[in-house]
């Protein structure tokens, strides 16, 4: 029998749909890991790896938006990350900024809402004012909301709300997940149905450890300036696979 090519049409368009609306992840979280080992294996300097990467975060988003993805979490810079050397610190330092003028003015214009979470203290003053700007000036926005993690760590997030707990006067009878998941430094981040890290690794290194509690979680082997609409595609269709009991059997 002699295959019906509308249906083989059909069946092509709803792969490159991907699941349906309610089979997807509302919110997604990402780390974005190979950036060194992509440019060591191209004899090219660590710099370059990185500025990839940067090319890699605006395709995700942009596939994110088409997906239908409310949130976008990504981590950009965790709290061990000063330790690297020098150079390296400084270049991903000037990464961020030329990120900020060059890719996501546009893709505030598509409706991406741009928030950083993380400690602000040890960005450069320039630096932490355009972070400021950038946050101001896309709050309108909400065709998808990104989240960037910079100079982030889940355990130095759990102590800083556990101090915010102290500080408040909270008392030890009154403490609960909800008071503690108010005092983390992205209250309104919502806990994230995916989370996927590139390059092969599998664990969390340090990546909303809270609120990752019940996350489905992915891990490829593509290093993530190769990552991109079909990756993230190829993520999202092994969640809607997947079954999400939170503790039940």
């Amino acid at each position: 029998m002699e295959p019906d090519p509308r249906s083989q049409r059909q069946a092509a368009a709803a792969t490159a749909r991907g699941p349906e609306p309610d089979e997807r992840p509302r919110s997604i979280a990402i780390i974005m890991d190979g950036n060194g080992r992509w440019a060591s294996a191209r004899g090219l300097p660590v710099a370059d790896g990185h500025r990839e990467g940067a090319r890699a975060l605006r395709r995700t988003v942009e596939a994110a938006i088409d997906l239908e993805i409310g949130s976008l979490a990504v981590y950009a810079f965790s709290t061990e990350n000063w330790a690297r050397p020098a150079d390296e610190v400084g270049s991903i330092l000037e990464l961020l900024d030329e990120t900020i003028d060059r890719e996501l003015p546009d893709l505030a214009r598509q409706g991406v809402r741009t928030r950083f979470f993380g400690r602000r203290d040890r960005i450069p003053d320039g630096l932490r004012e355009k972070i400021a700007a950038l946050e101001a000036e896309t709050a309108a926005n909400d065709r998808l909301h990104l989240w960037i993690a910079f100079d982030y760590g889940g355990r130095a997030e759990l102590v800083e709300a556990t101090r915010r707990l102290l500080r408040d006067g909270v008392p030890p009878e009154d403490v609960s997940e909800e008071t503690l998941a108010e005092r983390l430094y992205a209250r309104e981040l919502p806990d994230p149905d995916l989370v996927i890290r590139t390059s092969g690794e599998q664990r969390l290194s340090n990546f909303l450890l809270w609120q990752s509690a019940y996350a489905e979680l992915v891990f490829v082997d593509t290093l993530w300036p190769e990552f991109g609409e079909e990756a993230l595609r190829a993520a999202v269709e092994e969640y809607a696979r997947r079954a999400r009991r939170f503790g039940a059997r």
